[in-house]
């Protein structure tokens, strides 16, 4: 019971010092960003600037908000850092609604910002000419599993110098997923971003597969991370002898006599230089 509750997480409800409502604002801004630029960059028509787009903003968010709330803003990284414990159920329940309702507003905004002429290009996600839900279920898959993947190994405790570059690292990942995604199935990646799009411009072709299979492939993600490939481990501090005790001490007393010795001959030299000075 004592293992349940902690694996829901009811305690951080009421508990203030945690600072869930933080964490939820923080995801649901930082994915209103996600939708607001990545989507706003799809009328260049240019699929390195649109990858570039969303793995810059996906950079820069989680550089933002990351210390508040973990930076997921996808809740196909939320869903794998909730099946390998990282965090609880229900914070991960409310970090993919807070994420849903993010990117509505982001889509929202951008539209109402955007000309009229540019409704077709506001992100809406579709699957390809001759590529078939199952096609796109797989690539769906595997743009999260890279993804989730890079953040879990960016992201390890035990390795502290990824730590300051996690965020470009991981937007580097989404660049990746997109330049491959896009001649695809737009590269969704991200459930709720592709909802964001979807509810704004009222399209729903297929959009199982823009939920199934990211949230699949980061469930994956995290668990090869986790089981397969093995998280880094803590560099271990060398046991303490009493032989390599006994050796400090020993170096300790040498060093000791040393000194004493040079501060008598430091003395006696100056000693002999003042008698100098007086008889001159």
């Amino acid at each position: 019971m004592v293992n349940l509750k902690g694996a829901l997480g009811a305690d951080e409800l009421t508990d203030k010092k945690v600072g869930l409502p933080r964490a939820l604002l923080a995801e649901f801004f930082g994915t209103l960003l996600l939708n607001f630029f990545g989507c706003g960059a799809v009328v260049t028509g240019s699929v390195i600037a649109i990858s570039l787009a969303f793995g810059l903003v996906v950079a820069g968010t989680i550089q933002g908000i990351g210390h508040v709330s973990g930076g997921h803003i996808n809740p196909a990284v939320t869903s794998g850092l909730v099946v390998i414990g990282k965090i609880p159920i229900i914070r991960g329940v409310l970090y993919i609604v807070a994420q849903c309702a993010g990117a509505i507003a982001g889509s929202a905004i951008l539209r109402a910002l955007s000309a009229s002429t540019m409704e077709d290009f506001l992100g809406v996600v579709k699957l390809s000419h001759g590529i078939t839900p199952v096609q796109g279920f797989g690539v769906e898959f595997f743009l999260a599993l890279i993804l989730v993947l890079v953040v879990c190994g960016a992201c390890d405790a035990a390795k502290p110098d990824s730590k300051g570059i996690a965020p470009l690292i991981i937007g580097l990942a989404v660049t990746v997923g997109h330049i491959v995604g896009i001649p695809r199935t737009g590269a969704g990646m991200n459930p709720a971003r592709s909802l964001g799009s979807a509810v704004v411009m009222g399209t729903f072709d297929n959009h199982w597969v823009y939920w199934i299979g990211p949230i699949m492939g980061g469930i994956a993600g995290a668990l090869m991370y986790v089981h397969v490939i093995g998280p880094a481990k803590q560099p271990e501090i060398p046991t303490r002898t009493y032989a390599s005790v006994a050796t400090e001490e020993k170096e300790s007393g040498i060093f000791l006599r040393f000194n004493k010795r040079l501060i008598r001959m430091k003395a006696a030299a100056s000693k002999n230089m003042n008698a100098l000075t007086f008889h001159l």
